[in-house]
């Protein structure tokens, strides 16, 4: 009798271990439609209310002022707005990136894609420097080797782009080549740079492949749209034109 036992409880064991299989009958879905017919919850708009308005006066606060518009299309290979970019970040990272390390930067290049929008005539305010940074794009700093330089030099001519650059590096394409200087001194490939730019561009975005596994690489915690914050806060007046920098003769 307890062998039949036995079995019987081996066999409901068996029994109820069985994998059962599901199949999907039927998918079901409902429209939402937000427009206007939409009612707003009391309660809700209520509870917001203080924090919409402190974030409204923030966002719209005055940092600083432009005599004039200043864009990215105003140039052929440098625009007012990229130089500004360029010379700010070079200007804001360069003391930290010395106190940190000893070095100095030699030059800043950022990608003319991330620049999102201009900086129109009159009052400048937070919701322009969100409005041209809207990335959470933190500063690197990355040492070229001599071949690196090149691919960065080979980039720019090719892609025939304002790209925002720093003051320190001049880059003028002839008939027979180009000519570059880098803090007043000719281009040495035998040399290695210490270039400032950011973690998605170092990342190899918009095909900035050479920022790549670089001889070292540097992480500067600072975001750029902070550093545009910065500055903006720092000069009562923005100012920014093209120089040359970057030119075709």
């Amino acid at each position: 009798m307890k062998r039949i036992t036995l079995l019987f409880s081996i066999f409901f064991i068996l029994l109820s271990c069985k994998k059962e299989t599901h199949h999907l009958s039927k998918i079901t879905s409902k429209t939402i439609a937000i427009d206007s017919t939409l009612v707003s919850n009391n309660q809700i708009t209520k509870t917001i209310a203080p924090y919409k308005k402190k974030m409204v006066t923030k966002i719209n606060t005055v940092l600083s002022y432009s005599p004039k518009s200043i864009t990215r299309t105003d140039g052929e290979l440098e625009s007012s707005l990229g130089n500004l970019l360029g010379d700010l970040s070079f200007k804001r990272v360069q003391p930290i990136f010395y106190k940190k390390t000893g070095k100095n930067i030699h030059f800043a290049l950022f990608n003319y894609g991330g620049i999102r929008a201009s900086i129109s005539k009159g009052n400048v305010s937070n919701k322009n420097a969100f409005n041209l940074m809207p990335f959470e794009n933190n500063y690197v700093v990355v040492e070229l080797s001599g071949e690196k330089m090149i691919m960065l030099i080979d980039y720019l001519i090719k892609s025939n782009k304002a790209h925002p650059l720093s003051k320190q590096f001049r880059l003028l394409i002839t008939k027979n080549g180009y000519t570059l200087s880098i803090n007043n001194k000719p281009f040495d490939s035998k040399k290695s740079y210490f270039v400032l730019t950011t973690n998605y561009l170092q990342a190899g975005g918009d095909n900035m492949y050479f920022f790549k596994n670089p001889i070292k690489l540097y992480s500067i915690n600072y975001k750029m749209r902070h550093a545009i914050i910065d500055e903006f806060k720092s000069t009562d007046t923005l100012k920014s034109n093209l120089d040359g920098r970057f030119k075709r003769n």
